[in-house]
Parts: structure tokens; C-alpha cells; sequence
């Protein structure tokens, strides 16, 4: 079986878990693809809230010996990556419609393609839920990586900066939450977080033209990132009653949607008591604990369509296409970037509560340790 090679080094560096805050970057073999595999070299890799929280070892990820952990002791972290093929037999170029230089991005989730929701397409949801970065396939944070045959791969224009490219995984998430709120044209749709995510659910939204986007977040500049990347209306809850403006700009009604995006307990609450009779409420984020509200609001109340999302099935190609045309400002919304020898700083950066970042990326091969804008 003949294989396509570009040179590549047989050493790499790459961060690898231990535990909980115990990630070390280390050298390690270049990986060798094998049949049916593609050799990546890794141009960019986002940071992920989730990274951070199996980073601090938050309890629904690392598990007990019942529950496997999802970061497992030993894998490469890094989930949200671009890079180029480098290598891969006649089987895996063809499979995946590549050509060895081109870029790819490849959704999070290597699914088993034997499972009952594999077998009723509903792949994203995949019973085992192998995933780049956290379970049973290394991820990105490192300078070369393998993409085995189940893998879903999308070719990424080489114009595109690497670290803006990588955006195109949080933003088909987005994508998918929005879709999954079932957005019409008279829509009044409020959401919340203008971190990555809720970014990205401002321009989703954004392409269904509803009648009025609202965007909340505690950060006056990344309001006015989210009024630049598609809201019309831009509130802070520190600052004023958001429930009390948005019933004020709907006759009293409420919101049609609520996108949740933030990942933080209040705004569970929030979003259901700003909501309309019959209204759709969408849940995106990972949360770090658990959240209590008062279900009678969706019952018995208001009798609202709550709706959960995961991943970003079938929307990768509209996220890359946005990407490609401009319609999104990744070089606001991507505000760091820093070298492999500096993941450490890029994790703590994820953490920082104060909002000096709003995206942060990897360059596993940056020539600089650190690059940051």
C-alpha cells in the first residue's frame, strides 16, 4: 500500500495528562499513521471551557473507577484544531476526500458507527463518545497528531489564520444550539455570554434575520464585541434588570428564545423568568456544578420548550463557509495565542474571570514561545 509522506521529525513536544492539574509537556514519538489514517501537523488548537474544567478535575469528567474519566491519564488534550495532512495512505485520502497540504478541521467526536444512535445517524451522540482530546484518541496540543478513519474531516481555506480556522469548531456548536431553537423572523432572541460560544450564537443567530438579537454579558467590552459580531441590543445584568428591559421592548410578553451560553447558574434562572408563554429556552454550556431553579416556571407557568445541545453536527460546513467569507470577526473574538511551551499560561488565561481574553489559542509549531495579542 503506497503512502504519501511530507517530512516530518521523528520527536515532537506535546502536552500530556496526568491528572488534575498535573498536564506536562513532554517529548514524545511522532505518531505513525496506520492504515487508513492521516498524519496532521497541528497549526492551531482552541481552549475550550471544558479543557479547563477536566484540567481542574471536575468530577462529571475525571469519574471513578466506574465511570471512566473523560480526560483519561495519558492522553494528549485538545479538541478544537486545524492542521495540515502530512501523511496518508491511498485508503485515507480517499475516504476523506484530501490530498497530502491540504488543511483540515475535524469535529470533536470519532464516532463508533455501530451504536443505536450511530445506526440512526445521530452520530453526535454516539454511545461510547470518543473524543480528540479526552477519550481514547490524542488531541491537538501537540505538533503532530494521527486522525483515525472515523474521524470526520472538513477542508479549511489556507487563507484563513491558523487560530482563526480552529474557531470553526465553537462556532459550529453555536451553530447547532441555534438551530436547535428553531429561530423565525419575528423572533425576539436574547443571548447569553459573549465569551466563544456566545459569540457564535450572535452570528448564528444573526443568519436567521430574527426581528431583534439581544446580547447579555457582565463585560462592557465584550458586549460591544457581541453588538459587533450581530446584536442589535446589548444589555449588562450587573448594570440594569434584564428581565425587566426585555419584557419592556416585547409589550410585556418576553423573548421568543433564550440561547444559554455562559455556563454560569445565574443565567439559567434568568433566561427562564425572561422568556414568554411558550417560549424556547436552548441549553449550550458545561456547567461546573449543579443548578437548581424553579421547574414550575417551565411546567405549570410559562409551559416552555427547553432544549439541550451538544456538539455541532451537520454544521461544520456553514461554520467553515462563515469563517471563509468574513461574516464572523475572529480577529476580535481570537485575542490570544501562545506557543506549546506555554500552555500553562493559556490554561490560566481560560481561567481568569476578569475578561481579558475572549479566545484562546495554541500554535503547537509557532516558531515563538509566545505569542500574544
Amino acid at each position: 500500500m503506497e503512502v504519501v509522506v511530507i517530512s516530518v521529525p521523528k520527536r515532537m513536544q506535546a502536552v500530556v495528562v496526568h491528572g488534575p492539574e498535573d498536564y506536562r509537556l513532554e517529548e514524545v514519538d511522532v505518531p505513525t499513521p496506520g492504515p487508513g489514517e492521516l498524519l496532521l501537523r497541528t497549526e492551531a488548537v482552541g481552549v475550550c471551557a471544558s479543557d479547563l474544567k477536566c484540567y481542574h478535575g471536575a468530577p462529571k469528567f475525571w469519574g471513578d473507577e466506574n465511570r471512566p474519566a473523560w480526560a483519561q491519564r495519558g492522553i494528549i488534550p485538545g479538541h478544537e484544531f486545524v492542521g495540515v495532512v502530512v501523511a496518508g495512505d491511498d485508503a485515507a485520502l480517499a475516504a476523506q476526500q484530501v490530498s497530502v497540504g491540504d488543511r483540515i478541521a475535524c469535529e470533536q467526536i470519532v464516532p463508533c458507527e455501530e451504536c443505536r444512535y450511530c445506526r440512526r445517524g445521530q452520530y453526535w451522540m454516539c454511545g461510547p463518545h470518543d473524543m480528540f482530546g479526552f477519550r481514547n484518541h490524542h488531541g491537538a496540543m501537540a505538533q503532530y497528531m494521527v486522525i483515525p478513519p472515523k474521524a470526520r474531516a472538513h477542508k479549511v481555506s489556507h487563507d484563513l489564520e491558523p487560530h482563526h480556522a480552529a474557531y470553526a469548531e465553537p462556532l459550529s456548536c453555536a451553530l447547532h444550539a441555534v438551530e436547535r431553537a428553531d429561530i423565525h423572523f419575528e423572533d425576539v432572541v436574547v443571548v447569553a455570554g459573549c465569551g466563544p460560544i456566545g459569540l457564535g450564537l450572535i452570528a448564528g443567530a444573526r443568519q436567521k434575520n430574527p426581528l431583534k438579537i439581544i446580547a447579555l454579558d457582565l463585560d462592557d467590552n465584550k458586549l460591544e464585541l457581541g453588538r459587533r459580531t450581530g446584536a442589535d441590543i446589548v444589555l449588562n445584568p450587573a448594570k440594569e434588570d434584564v428581565v425587566a428591559r426585555v419584557k419592556e421592548m416585547t409589550d410585556g410578553y418576553g423573548a421568543d428564545v433564550y440561547l444559554e451560553g455562559t455556563g454560569a447558574t445565574p443565567a439559567v434562572a434568568q433566561g427562564l423568568n425572561l422568556l414568554r408563554k411558550l417560549g424556547t429556552y436552548v441549553e449550550y454550556s458545561v456547567f461546573g456544578s449543579d443548578v437548581t431553579v424553579d421547574w414550575s416556571i417551565i411546567s405549570d407557568d410559562k409551559e416552555l420548550d427547553v432544549r439541550g445541545a451538544h456538539l455541532g453536527p451537520h454544521c461544520w460546513p456553514a461554520a467553515i463557509r462563515l469563517l471563509e467569507e468574513g461574516k464572523v470577526p475572529v480577529e476580535d473574538i481570537c485575542t490570544h495565542q501562545f506557543g506549546l511551551r506555554d500552555f500553562q499560561k493559556a490554561l490560566d488565561l481560560v481561567a481568569d474571570t476578569s475578561g481579558a481574553s475572549v479566545k484562546v489559542s495554541i500554535l503547537p509549531n509557532a516558531e515563538s514561545d509566545a505569542v500574544v495579542a
